[in-house]
Formats: structure tokens, C-alpha cells, sequence
């Protein structure tokens, strides 16, 4: 029986998800995952539920709790599989796009610091998730306002660098491209305004 009144509450979240009720979706999804810590449910399945609940929080624009919720799921990967798991790295870089736009860029760049190395590692450097590590650790460099001039030129180095392997591997009209190119735009725009000397008496 709680077996199929999970079911039944899981895919009443999914449905009114869907369906863009998200107040009622949330609603359901907090009791989901409420139902199924007390019945003692894998680790593995509370963090898939965790998951749809920061999909649900974010779609209302409660971004401080989309991104605790974020933390805990990939915190609860890196303690049951370790770094080097694809799933932790995933949620690693679902983590640090969270703190981005929290705009803790220190965070963020501390993050994936640590785990851009392992997606090169372990998922190489033309996977997307890593391509995709590289454009966030870079936003992170470029969007932070207190930013050095070297945080600016190795954000456009890191989009450069990402920019020539998502279009020789994925194409130039692919999405992720053009996403990466749209960023390497960005930062070289904010780049060339710092480094531009200010007109005299401007200040």
C-alpha cells in the first residue's frame, strides 16, 4: 500500500508539475518526500525526490531553497559514490549554476575548482557536462564584480578553449555552443570595458 500511495503522489507532483501548478505541485512534493523518509526509502531515491523538489522550487523562483536543496543532492551523491561519479559531477555543476545565481561567485568558483579536473578525468573534455562545468566556472569569473583583470582573461580563455571543442566535437549550430559562444561574447565584452582606459577627468 505505500508502495502505491507513493506512486500515486509522485505522479500527482509530476502531473500539476507539468501543468505549471507549481504551488500545488510543491505542496505534493514536500509531503512525497516527507512519506518517504518516514517509510525509510533508499538514500538513493530520497536524493531523486530532493531533485524534483529544487526543479519545483526554482520554477517558483525560490532560488536560496532551490539551491540548499541543490547542495543536499550533491552532497548525498559525493558521500554514496564518491567524486568520480557521473552523477555527482552532474549535481556539482547543477550546484554551482544555483550559487551563481545567488551571485556567491567565490562558492561557486571554490566548487568547481575542485571538480572540473575530475569531469576531465572521468568524463573527458569534450563531454557536455564538462563543457558545461567550464562555461559556469567562467560566468563565475566574468559576473563577479570584483573580478581581477587575470579572473577576466581566464574567463575568456576557459570559453575559448571550451568554445573550439563544443564546435568541433558537437557542431556550431548546437545549442551548448551557442551557449558558450554567447558567453565567450560576455566576458570579452566586460573584459575590453576593463581594460579601456577611463577618458581623463571621467572619474
Amino acid at each position: 500500500m505505500d508502495n502505491a500511495r507513493c506512486f500515486a503522489i509522485n505522479v500527482l507532483g509530476d502531473g500539476l508539475f507539468v501543468a505549471n501548478h507549481c504551488e500545488d505541485a510543491l505542496t505534493v512534493r514536500e509531503a512525497e518526500l516527507s512519506m518517504e523518509r518516514r517509510r525509510g526509502a533508499s538514500e538513493e531515491h530520497i536524493l531523486a525526490v530532493q531533485g524534483n523538489l529544487a526543479a519545483t522550487y526554482q520554477k517558483l523562483r525560490r532560488f536560496e531553497e532551490t539551491s540548499q536543496m541543490l547542495r543536499d543532492v550533491y552532497s548525498g551523491h559525493l558521500r554514496l559514490h564518491g567524486e568520480e561519479n557521473i552523477q555527482t559531477i552532474s549535481n556539482a555543476n547543477n550546484y554551482a549554476v544555483s550559487l551563481n545565481g545567488l551571485q556567491r561567485f567565490e562558492e561557486a568558483k571554490a566548487l568547481l575548482r575542485k571538480m572540473i579536473p575530475v569531469a576531465r578525468r572521468v568524463l573527458g573534455e569534450s563531454n557536455t557536462i564538462t563543457l558545461r562545468m567550464r562555461k559556469v566556472y567562467a560566468a563565475a569569473l566574468y559576473l563577479d564584480t570584483g573580478a581581477t583583470l587575470d579572473d577576466l582573461r581566464e574567463a575568456v580563455e576557459t570559453l575559448e578553449e571550451a568554445e573550439r571543442i563544443a564546435r568541433r566535437v558537437l557542431g556550431g549550430t548546437h545549442p551548448l555552443t551557442s551557449s558558450i559562444d554567447e558567453a565567450l561574447r560576455n566576458a570579452r565584452k566586460v573584459l575590453r570595458a576593463r581594460e579601456t582606459p577611463s577618458p581623463p577627468g571621467s572619474a
